[in-house]
């Protein structure tokens, strides 16, 4: 069994920041891609941001230049760094992992209950 933990979310002003922190636990042999997901009211559930275990990263345009993804490989852990926040960042977050589990020949993509982030004043 995998589970992840997202914490850190919580109300910030717009041009205020956050930092998201999602911890994998269980039965892992190995993770591969760790990225962040959200889903803001009414809206569909998109991409934000994904890392892949030797550090390259992609970003939604929507916060290219304002979120940063990193992961501890050794703590299995990843984070989203948000500065610059939105209202329009308003969402729920979800961290998932990519996980080879021990004992097992195939890779599932795990995924957190998710942390709300609301960005208002």
């Amino acid at each position: 069994q995998v589970q992840l933990v997202e914490s850190g979310g919580g109300l910030v002003q717009p041009g205020g920041s956050l930092r998201l922190s999602c911890a994998a636990s269980g039965s892992i042999f190995t993770i591969n891609a760790m990225g962040w997901s959200r889903q803001g009211p009414g809206k569909q559930r998109e991409l934000v941001a994904t890392i892949t275990s030797g550090g390259s990263t992609n970003y939604d345009d929507s916060v290219k230049g304002r979120f940063t993804i990193s992961r501890d490989n050794a703590k299995n852990m990843v984070y989203l760094q948000m500065d610059g926040l939105k209202p329009e960042d308003t969402a729920v977050y979800y961290c998932y992992a990519d996980v080879q589990r021990r004992f097992y020949t195939t890779t599932i993509r795990s995924w957190g209950q998710g942390t709300q982030v609301t960005v208002s004043s």
